[in-house]
């Protein structure tokens, strides 16, 4: 690893460490006030509805730090996050930290004193405002910092749109390009989030389930992504018509087609939006990356990519000549 890049790692991944410093400092200082079983969920109302052993609390939250700590990290040196996107890479994960650290911490807070069983503990939810606001004032100061380190330079940045590849097309040929992709997981992931929305309907109430059954619903529906290179653009929609995604040929400066790597350079599969691009990413791999005239990627991974960016090109060609 060069230094630049260890700054950016060491930058990227500061504000979780500090966040879990601060965290256990707290916990060894109020320990032994705390009750055996901490109430560590909590209803919309603020009342707890959900209790965790006073040691287990440890065990769970800082590998959570420490495991968002890593992928920040690795998202600053190899997810290709150039200029003001790595910037803003940054000031999300010092608000990020900020946010969790002060929810975590107010939940200890709430424990003190409690008896055991924390039946009577509340959450005030003015807690979830102070926290808002910590993240607020972190991520500026993240921004702040970020500028202490070089951004890396955008490889593509200079690149001459006419140097990508291209499919040729006699005058009048029509072409399209089709493919279906996705992974074994999201069908898997999408019944296990429409149960536990069942569940939490059922037990709690339905104002709490109708948003998790709506978000397995929306997963159900892209377990199976349909992408498309036609003369409307690029085109990406689930096992229904709509809800879709479509990049028009005007909004299209370029396209290319390169290797992926979900978590580094996306946080994670499924419909991602991340600082300077947004994309449909259902596992590592090949992927077509429309470049908009804004400056923002659009990524889908998929098969034959490279088919699809060179077709694509030769499209936006046509396009800007108004054949």
């Amino acid at each position: 690893m060069t230094r630049k890049n260890l700054g950016r790692a060491t930058l990227a991944a500061l504000p979780f460490v500090l966040a879990l410093l601060l965290e256990l400092i707290l916990f060894i200082a109020l320990k032994d006030r705390l009750p055996t079983r901490l109430a560590s969920h909590f209803d919309l109302s603020g009342k707890a509805d959900g209790h965790i052993d006073r040691s287990a609390y440890v065990l769970v939250t800082a590998p959570l730090l420490l495991l968002l700590g890593a992928l920040w990290a690795l998202m600053a040196v190899g997810g290709r996050f150039y200029g003001r996107a790595h910037r803003w890479l940054t000031g999300g994960g010092w608000a990020v930290a900020a946010f969790l650290q002060y929810v975590l911490s107010a939940t200890l807070i709430v424990n003190l004193d409690a008896p055991e069983g924390g039946a009577a503990t509340d959450f005030p939810m003015w807690h979830l405002a102070v926290a808002l606001g910590a993240a607020v004032l972190a991520g500026a100061v993240g921004l702040l910092l970020a500028r202490l380190v070089p951004a890396p330079e955008d490889p593509d940045a200079g690149k001459n749109p006419e140097d990508r590849e291209r499919i040729a097309l006699a005058d009048g040929e029509v072409a399209g390009w089709a493919r279906t992709t996705g992974a074994w997981w999201l069908p898997l992931s999408a019944l296990v989030i429409v149960a536990t929305g069942a569940v939490l309907g059922y037990e709690t109430n339905w104002f709490a389930g109708a948003p998790v059954l709506l978000l397995g619903l929306l997963v159900l529906t892209f377990s199976r992504v349909h992408v498309t290179v036609d003369r409307r653009g690029l085109t990406v929609s689930g096992l229904l018509p709509r809800p879709r995604v479509r990049v028009p040929l005007e909004r299209i400066e370029a396209a290319d087609s390169r290797p992926v790597n979900a978590v580094a350079e996306f946080g994670g599969w499924g419909y991602r939006i991340r600082p300077g691009r947004t994309g449909f990413i259902v596992r590592s791999g090949e992927a077509v990356v429309a470049r908009r005239r804004g400056g923002r990627d659009f990524v889908v991974t998929v098969e034959d990519s490279a088919t699809a960016a060179a077709l694509l090109n030769t499209l936006v060609d046509r396009h800007r000549a108004g054949r």
